[in-house]
Formats: structure tokens, C-alpha cells, sequence
């Protein structure tokens, strides 16, 4: 990925510059500081006998006054092989003495800092051509890389080293080869400081780079199983999207194919929960039986908004059972009772993977009544053998055409369920991410909207309200929250998330002081985060803690990238606003990835979508009426009822709010009216559902 070969420090053998405790004594646990950690994952690592720091001053610091290498640590809660290092090595008296003697330890939850993960990811990628979690990664005092990788075992195999071996190497290399160090720490600096504030301006039309990301995903689209390449296979929302306006676009039916029967193939397989609902990270086979069983917010709120999207452009009342159970799950199980969304369940439970998951036919049998087990077992494909380990992971064995028959077995799904319930749960992490659970606010916005359901607006509204309230102390936003306390300054990701969500909350609410935070918070993404000398919104704030590096990375990862989101905003808030100023941010931001956006289309599927929205013919739609009036809210769920490429949805009880589509606009005697516009020009005013939704669907397509 980066231009420099991997720095020529090579690991020394386990017998060579012993760095081992010298007396039984040294082996001894020490204080461990990660226990007032509010992270999860932190707090998982808080009895290890390693000497962990959290990331921060003291930790620095002390491997400069001692001249000591840090060893970073990179992992999340929900992270299978992080917790198997944890166990292997972390745990283990012998490997702590050698990580306390020699360096200075630091553990760091990605999700808490992606900042910090981002850079040295970076690093490890450059160095060993892959990466992934747990990252373990060499420093010199100053913070500049020199070594890593990602999971080492606790004993040599499969060609790979001992950590401990890893461990002696790394120590002996700094202590030994200090030049060689310093050498390959500088050239990694200089490639990861040239990538960050490296372009991709280049020639060729925003359409060309639409078209070329449809073509590049057609060639990799697997149209037996649905989704994109071989395994594993990821959901990847946010390409989904992109298909369905691609479709909506140019008319190809393929494209909506494509999404459609990639979410149904996903809504059949092992990577769905059955009984709960949800989805599982990501799937090991190419057929989405056997998952990741970590289930992340992220994943979920993005796929309910996936489904829902496909269920307006096909009306398919399947799609739209799907993201209703997602998003109730969500509520179930990640809600917490302020009202923000907790981060993830994990993928392990009595020490092992998927255990809370998998059934045999004795237990299907013991729980259900006889007359139903054959026909459970035989739709969920639960045998003898199993399919996960000797045991079942439930899917739909007949793929597309089981999903009718689920409804017939809701009872049981439901008994099984409570059986379930009394197995160890995976661990909860229960921190609350502002990004994350922005996206979830929105997910719960757009589809409350839609489906006219009242409670997933609720969700909605008092999930905005927490974030806004809690993660926002003294006006400044904050990246995580947990047990009453806001911390960590957030992110480009954090400031357009929830931006976006704050815009959707609106149109579902038409309560206008969610627009005013959205102004707010755009105003102050654009004066933190983007330099107007080089044109770049960088993922950290101007003004946020000095690093080797000011992270910027415009592609997608398993969530959209900040930059996209922050385009997206931009051009959303320039609709609501009437902002040439914002519409001319985002429109930089294409400019400056325009030759990216053809190269690699799978890790921009959301800055494409952005792109779709700034190229469609705008469809503006001005609401006004009481939203607590019946009339008003079916004038809501109508204006949300159709797949549009850039569709703006405000309102209220008040005309005389500044904003341009409502200027001049009045109720027609009284009643909830709503004007449908193309910039700002509109026809005529209509007062009953159905004539808004007709409108609607003749200007889109019109356009």
C-alpha cells in the first residue's frame, strides 16, 4: 500500500540478547493502570500481570526519560484473536516479565481511538504487506514505528515466530541496532506522512467514475450467493447503496438484482441471528453460513438502513420485515436506558466462539413440541453432524425461498429464544460511540419515517437527544461515552454522523431545533477538520493531540469513512440551507479523490453515493404542520416513502424559520400542506398523502 519496503530489522532468536528476568521476583505482577479505564476492552486487560498503560502523557513520557521502546496494542472487545493473545500470552507470568523489563506497554481500543489505530495500522501494512487486530506494533519513545505485525502465538508454528521471540527481537534491535532503527523509522514516517496528505485529482467526469464503479463490481459480483468476491465475505452496505442508485439512476435492472438478491442471500444465511435478530460481523465462507459471531452496531444500523432502502425501491415486504428486525434488535439489545446504543456483543462465550449460537438436534428437541422439530430442524438445516464444530448454525437452508416459511414458526423461534436466553451471553461492550450510534439514530429515523412507525422515531428523537446532550458537555463534542463520563475529543466521523443523523431525525420530527444543531455542527466540522490551503478534511481536529502523523484516510472501512460522511453532510446541509459554500466543500472533496473514486470503487461506495446525490436532479420537499397531528405524520411517511437520490425533507408548525424552502409557504387553510419542489421551484401544494407520494414519484421521475 505504501511506497517503502518493509524496514530491514530482523528478528534476533529466542537464545540471542536474552532480555528474561534475571530472579523469580521479576516475574511479579506490577500495578496495572488500565482498571479506571472506562473502556471494555481495556478493562478486560486490567488483571494481566503486563504493566499496561492506557495511551497517554505518562506512558510517552516514561519511554523517553527510561530510553525504553513502548509496545503498542491495538484490539476491540468484540476481537476473537485478541482475546486468544490475551489468554496465550498477555495471561502468561513469563511473556509479561520479558514486556515489563523491556518496554513500555500501551493498550489502546480502536473504537475509542481509530486516530491512533489508523496511523499504526498504516505502518504495519507498509512494513509486512497485511494487517488486522490485535495489531501489535514496535515504537521508538518517540512514537515512530519500527517493527510489528498483528497476532503472534505463544510458540513457534506455521512459520510464524513466538511473541516471545518477537519480543526479545524487537527489544534487541533498538537496543543494538539503533541506527537501523532510526533509519527504517524515518523512511516509514515519510511514506505515511506523504499518503496522508496525498491527492488523487485527475480527468474524466463524475459519471465516468460512477460508471466504472458499477462495472468493477459487476466483474466481481458472485450472482450465485449474492455479495462481491470470494471469502470471507463482508455485508458492505454502503456498495449496496450505491447499486440501488446506480438503478435508480441509469434503470438497470441488474444493479437492483444485485443488491437485492446479495440481502437476501445475507438475510438467509448463518451471518443473520434467526431467534434475535441482527447481524453476525461478516461471514468465513462464501455462502454466509458460518459468521464472525461478534455483532457490531455499526453493521446492524448500517444493513437496516441497506434493507430499508431496497424495500422502497421494490416494495418487497420481505426487505422490509428484515430491517424492521434488525432495528428492533438493536433496541432490545443495544439500547441503553439514556437512550444512546451500546457498541457491540462479542463473538465468544464460555470460552469459546459461537457458542451462544449453535443448537443440536437433542436441545431443538427438548425445547420444542414434537409436532413442529422436523419441519424446525429441516428449515434451519440442524443435523447430526452440524455445520459449526458438531453443531447448527440456523439458516435457511432453501435460501430465497424459506424466507416465507419462517413465518409460520414464529412460536417456536420465539421458545427457542427463551432457551437461549439462559446460556452465558457474549460480552456486552456497553460504551457508546458517537458516530456509531449517530448512524443508528439515523437508521431508526429514516426507516420510523418510512414504515410509519411512531416508536422507531422515538428511538430516534431520544437517541439525538442523548448524543446531543451527553457526548456534547461544554459544546464540545466527545468521541466516547460510558458510565456518565464523556471522553476522548471526537473525530471527522464523529462530527458528520451525527450531522447526518440530526438532518434525517428532522425530516422524520419536522422539529426544527434539530436542524439548528445541524447547522452548528456542520459549521464546526468545516472550521476544525478541513484546510482550506490543501482542500483536505483531515480525520483529526487542527487543533487535537500532536501525533507522528495527522491521520486522513477518504476510504471506506467497515464503516464510511469521515470524509464521505463529511461530503454527504455538506451537500445535504447546502439543500436544507441554500449554502453555495457547503455544496462547494463537497464538491472539493470529489475533486480531490477523482481518480481514487475510479481506481478503487469498493472503498468509496459511500463518497460515490455522495457523488449519485450531487449529479441527481434535487427533489425538495417542504412540510407544514403540526407533527403531532395524524394528517402531518401521513404527509411524513409519504414524503419518505420512495427511493430517491437526493430527496430534502424539512417542515414544521412555523413558516417563518429563514430556511428557503419554507419561505413564503403556508398551510392551505389550516390543514398540514406539503410542496414539492425542484430548486425551491414547486408545484402546487397538496394536502392528502397520496397526491404528495404521486408528485414525488412523477418529479423524481422526471428527472
Amino acid at each position: 500500500m505504501f511506497p517503502v519496503a518493509a524496514p530491514s530489522v530482523p528478528l534476533t532468536s529466542a537464545g540471542s540478547h536474552s532480555h528474561g528476568p534475571s530472579s523469580p521476583e521479576a516475574a511479579a505482577p506490577m500495578a496495572n493502570r488500565l482498571a479506571d479505564e472506562s473502556s471494555p476492552y481495556l478493562q478486560q486487560h486490567a488483571e494481566n500481570p503486563v504493566d499496561w498503560y492506557p495511551w497517554g502523557p505518562e506512558a510517552l513520557d516514561l519511554a523517553k526519560s527510561t530510553d525504553r521502546p513502548i509496545l503498542l496494542s491495538i484490539g476491540y472487545s468484540a476481537c476473537h484473536w485478541c482475546h486468544v493473545m490475551e489468554r496465550e500470552s498477555f495471561e502468561d507470568p513469563a511473556t509479561a516479565a520479558v514486556m515489563n523489563e523491556v518496554f513500555v506497554s500501551i493498550k489502546v481500543d480502536r473504537e475509542e481511538r481509530p486516530d491512533i489505530d489508523q496511523i499504526y495500522m498504516k505502518a504495519v501494512q507498509a512494513m509486512t504487506g497485511s494487517g488486522g487486530w490485535p495489531l501489535t506494533a514496535f515504537l521508538t519513545p518517540q512514537g515512530v514505528p519500527y517493527y510489528g505485525g498483528t497476532y503472534f502465538p505463544p510458540v513457534p508454528r506455521h512459520g510464524m515466530p513466538s511473541f516471545t521471540q518477537v519480543l526479545r527481537g524487537a527489544g534487541a534491535a533498538y537496543r543494538d541496532r539503533p541506527e537501523d532503527v532510526r533509519t527504517a523509522g524515518e523512511q516509514l514516517l515519510a511514506a505515511l506522512r506523504k499518503t496522508a496528505a496525498t491527492l488523487t485529482t485527475g480527468a474524466g467526469t463524475e459519471v465516468e467514475a460512477l460508471a466504472q464503479a458499477y462495472r468493477s463490481l459487476s466483474n466481481q459480483y458472485d450472482a450465485v450467493h449474492g455479495g462481491f468476491g470470494r471469502a470471507p465475505k463482508f455485508p458492505q452496505p454502503v456498495t449496496l447503496e450505491l447499486l440501488l442508485r446506480h438503478h435508480s439512476r441509469t434503470g438497470e435492472l441488474a444493479a437492483l438484482e444485485m443488491a437485492v438478491h446479495t440481502l437476501r442471500q445475507m438475510a438467509a444465511g448463518g451471518m443473520r441471528d434467526h431467534l434475535g435478530g441482527g447481524f453476525h460481523r461478516y461471514s468465513v465462507d462464501a455462502r454466509w453460513l458460518v459468521p464472525h459471531f461478534e455483532k457490531m452496531l455499526y453493521d446492524n444500523a448500517l444493513l437496516a438502513r441497506a434493507y430499508i432502502d431496497a424495500y422502497r425501491a421494490t416494495g418487497s415486504d420481505d426487505l422490509r420485515e428484515i430491517a424492521e428486525q434488525t432495528l428492533e434488535y438493536i433496541a432490545t439489545d443495544l439500547r441503553s436506558p439514556e437512550g444512546g446504543f451500546y457498541s457491540a456483543r462479542d463473538a465468544d462465550s464460555e470460552g469459546e466462539e459461537g457458542t451462544f449460537y449453535v443448537w443440536t438436534p437433542s436441545e431443538i428437541e427438548s425445547a420444542l413440541s414434537p409436532e413442529i422439530v422436523s419441519s424446525f430442524m429441516r428449515l434451519y438445516d440442524v443435523t447430526a453432524g452440524g455445520n459449526f464444530e458438531g453443531r447448527s448454525i440456523l439458516h435457511l437452508a432453501d435460501g430465497d425461498d424459506a424466507t416465507e416459511l419462517e413465518h409460520n414458526i414464529g412460536e417456536a423461534r420465539q421458545t427457542l429464544l427463551t432457551v437461549r436466553s439462559q446460556r452465558e451471553p457474549p460480552l456486552r461492550d456497553e460504551k457508546v460511540i458517537t458516530s456509531w450510534s449517530a448512524m443508528t439514530v439515523r437508521a431508526f429515523a429514516e426507516a420510523g419515517a418510512a414504515l410509519g412507525r411512531d416508536d422507531f422515531i422515538q428511538i430516534a428523537a431520544e437517541g439525538a437527544d442523548f448524543l446531543w446532550t451527553s457526548l456534547r458537555p461544554g459544546q464540545a463534542l466527545k468521541r466516547t461515552w460510558k458510565d456518565g463520563r464523556a471522553k476522548i475529543p471526537a473525530f471527522l466521523e464523529d462530527y458528520a454522523a451525527l450531522g447526518n443523523a440530526l438532518l434525517s431525525v428532522h425530516a422524520a420530527t419536522l422539529q426544527l431545533h434539530w436542524l439548528h444543531a445541524a447547522r452548528t455542527l456542520t459549521d464546526e466540522l468545516v472550521a476544525r477538520f478541513y484546510d482550506a490551503d490543501t482542500g483536505i478534511f483531515y480525520d483529526t481536529p487542527a487543533d487535537g493531540e500532536s501525533l507522528i502523523v495527522r491521520p486522513r484516510d477518504a476510504m471506506d472501512n467497515a464503516t464510511p469513512s469521515g470524509t464521505s460522511l463529511a461530503a454527504e453532510l455538506l451537500l445535504r446541509a447546502a439543500a436544507v440551507f441554500g449554502s453555495a459554500e457547503y455544496r462547494g466543500l463537497a464538491e472539493r472533496i470529489f475533486g480531490n479523490e477523482a481518480e481514487a473514486l475510479k481506481r478503487f470503487p469498493q472503498a468509496f461506495g459511500r463518497m460515490l453515493s455522495a457523488l449519485d446525490r450531487s449529479l441527481a436532479p434535487p427533489v425538495e420537499i417542504a412540510i407544514l404542520g403540526d407533527p403531532s397531528l395524524r394528517e402531518t405524520r401521513a404527509l411524513i411517511k409519504a414524503a419518505h416513502g420512495e427511493f430517491g437520490r437526493a430527496v430534502t425533507i424539512v417542515g414544521g408548525g412555523d413558516p417563518d424559520t429563514g430556511l428557503p424552502l419554507l419561505k413564503g409557504r403556508a398551510a392551505l387553510g389550516g390543514v398540514p400542506t406539503a410542496f414539492v419542489c425542484r430548486e425551491y421551484l414547486c408545484r402546487l401544494p397538496v394536502t392528502d398523502a397520496a397526491g404528495l407520494a404521486q408528485q414525488v414519484r412523477a418529479l423524481d421521475q422526471d428527472g
